[in-house]
């Protein structure tokens, strides 16, 4: 008799309840769903009208600094004090001479901020800078 009780206790271990999987499975995927689209969004900015359309550049020669109303800066979504944006872009264009700057300023924001930034690069030798701005409608 003990032999068959064993024999039941093992098929009941054997059986996998794949419902509390299947909820976290669920679970994870709407929180995936819901904080992609909050990753791929940067600073909320006004640019300034102007400018005409860019010649295709290489997207891996590009960094951009986004610059907001209050001043703060941000290197590729990473919320960086200017001294930190300068290190990081020196040492992106000594291993890429062909770096681009994008530099997307807030139209209400200080202009000194914008003229930091452009500072500093010209200071190291970075002369390829690109002010973004809202395309003109034609």
């Amino acid at each position: 008799m003990r032999r068959f009780s064993q024999r039941n206790a093992l098929v009941t271990l054997s059986e996998i309840n794949i419902t509390p999987l299947l909820d976290l499975a669920f679970v994870l995927l709407i929180i995936f769903i819901i904080t992609t689209p909050l990753l791929e969004q940067s600073m909320p900015l006004k640019l300034p009208k102007g400018g005409q359309a860019e010649k295709p550049v290489d997207m891996k020669d590009i960094r951009t600094v986004e610059i907001s109303v209050r001043g703060d800066y941000t290197l590729g979504k990473v919320r960086m004090s200017l001294d930190q944006i300068e290190n990081n872009l020196v040492k992106d264009f000594k291993m890429n001479p062909n770096l681009v700057v994008r530099i997307r300023a807030d139209r209400d924001g200080k202009n000194a901020d914008t003229y930091a930034i452009i500072d500093r690069c010209r200071k190291n030798g970075i002369t390829r800078i690109d002010l973004r701005t809202d395309p003109t409608a034609k």
